[in-house]
């Protein structure tokens, strides 16, 4: 019996030997960052340092880029509204979606740490309670009565996979690969909800003062329309006077009711953000001239951005994973090395369960090395190395999509500069042009199509220019999301919740209930 269990012991350090020396061998290749060549060029677009000034213009004071800028994590402050960080504050705490993609992070971390049990032994308690009856056959006896008889067993069993090739190592791999890739997806849900939240803050600003500045228009047309059907009405002017300027009219009222219905449509957009129903919330009412136009860009830096950007970041996690697919498909065609040990005790009756001569025990080892199953195996690892060119070419999709958002961005924000000079001067113009043409027309030295031409362009140009600050504000917020929001320079969590504290500022516990 010592022999017999010497050399078990022997078999089992021959075969513990064997798994230290391979168990530096991982199938499938190992994990390389794409290489990305220099694509500088595609942020030429910042062919300026200092961007078009428009002294005493709402949106248009100096703005500069800077070099080794840091981006602050809260960077909607830098416009320096109280009202716009209560609303994004608002929003980290109660927006749905991003909830639940901080809830898809906790799970694929908590994923992770299951999947890292590979690397350790099962051990459990194992106790069974069995009444049978045997044939005298099982014996060897052509006769005889049956024996029954009761058979318990208690014992303590362990089971360790040896990780041979590596196939474990890299599921574990994958599965930190994906709970990063979801780490950077609630970056990304992060940056997109703060961007849109202030991008439609200004659209809101811009569609009420478009909206309050058609309500001046139209009462000055209204105005005048009651003088020309007042000097119809004497003669001095024809019908055609009098029903071209009630039609334009109509049209200012039209136009009226059309910024209307999208100023109410943003600010429900703007309520749904903060996880509220439309009609169940009181949001502040924004106005340009209380938006502050940060004077100073970051200089974007090509490998910066591949470094910042979350969905670039989400894009290579989700490369890596793939990656680690390969190898867990490889070594899925590779020996599989188990071991086995058990040791309990084993009796007629309970009370003996644990008596002497009742202990049992086992050893083992097995070895499977597959060999056909029908072409399963090698299918799997092809569609694991085609889900890896997959991601891949994802991940060089994810990165010329950056490149081209940047330099969109850098674009958008020099044609907004020079755009809201433009559209300042149409405007200052076209005010005088409308003064001097309605002053003429009612001291009659000019006719009605003159004036019916200034109070148009007029109108227009002033849309235009609420438009043009806007797009200020607009392209400067844009620019700030597609280098990547300053994320990484934020200390506490995405999802604030509704027990948290906010990074900027604080909510009181009124704010953040539904009204």
């Amino acid at each position: 019996m010592m022999r017999s269990t010497i050399g078990i012991h022997h078999h089992l350090f021959a075969i513990s030997t064997v798994c230290l020396l391979l168990t530096g061998c991982v199938a499938g290749p190992n994990y390389e960052a794409p290489f990305l060549p220099n694509r500088a060029k595609l942020l030429a677009n910042q062919s300026s340092t200092q961007l078009t000034t428009v002294p005493n213009v709402i949106g248009g004071s100096s703005q500069a880029f800077i070099e080794q800028l840091q981006v602050p994590a809260d960077w909607w402050t830098l416009f320096q509204s109280k009202d716009l960080n209560r609303i994004v504050d608002l929003t980290l705490h109660k927006n749905p979606n991003l909830q639940a993609a901080d809830a898809a992070l906790r799970s694929a971390q908590a994923s992770a740490r299951a999947q890292t049990g590979v690397y350790f032994p099962t051990i459990g308690i194992n106790t069974t309670g069995v009444r049978q009856q045997v044939s005298p056959a099982y014996f060897g006896q052509a006769t005889g009565e049956p024996n029954i008889y009761n058979l318990y067993n208690a014992n303590i069993s362990v089971t360790y996979k040896v990780d041979l090739f590596g196939g474990s190592r890299r599921l574990v791999e994958s599965a930190k690969a994906q709970a990063e890739y979801q780490q950077f997806q609630l970056e990304a849900t992060y940056l997109s909800l703060t961007t849109n939240v202030v991008n439609t803050a200004i659209r809101e600003a811009a569609q009420r003062e478009q909206l309050e500045a058609t309500q001046i228009i139209l009462q000055s047309q209204q105005n005048l329309a009651k003088l020309i059907d007042q000097q119809f009405m004497i003669g001095t002017v024809s019908r055609i006077d009098a029903s071209s300027q009630n039609t334009l009219v109509a049209n200012s009222q039209s136009q009226l009711y059309s910024f209307d219905k999208n100023l109410s449509v943003t600010r429900n957009m703007l309520i749904a953000y903060t996880g509220n129903y439309p009609g169940s919330a009181e949001l502040p009412q924004f106005r340009l001239a209380n938006l502050n136009l940060p004077s100073e860009i970051p200089t974007v830096i090509p490998s910066d951005l591949v470094r910042q950007r979350p969905d670039i970041r989400a894009a290579e996690a989700a490369l890596r994973a793939s990656n680690a697919q390969v190898g867990v498909a490889s070594a899925n065609l590779l020996p599989q090395l188990n071991l086995t040990a058990a040791y309990g005790s084993q009796a007629l009756t309970t009370s003996a369960l644990f008596g002497p001569g009742t202990a049992m025990w086992n050893l083992g080892a097995g070895i499977f090395q597959p060999l056909f199953q029908g072409g399963t195996l090698r299918a799997q690892r092809d569609a694991a190395k085609a889900a890896y060119e997959q991601a891949a070419a994802n991940y060089e999709g994810t990165v010329v999509n950056a490149f081209q958002e940047v330099a969109n961005a850098l674009k958008a924000l020099e044609v907004s500069a020079n755009t809201l000079a433009s559209a300042a001067n149409a405007e200052k113009n076209a005010g005088v042009n409308l003064n001097l043409v309605t002053q003429q027309y009612k001291l009659g030295s000019t006719n009605y199509l003159a004036v019916l031409n200034t109070q148009t362009q007029y109108q227009q140009a002033k849309i235009n220019l609420i438009q043009a600050q806007a797009d200020r504000y607009t392209s400067t917020a844009t620019l700030y999301a597609a280098i990547g929001g300053g994320w990484w320079n934020r200390s506490g969590p995405a999802y604030l919740g509704r027990d948290q504290v906010s990074s900027s500022t604080p909510l009181s516990p009124a704010q953040l209930e539904v009204k």
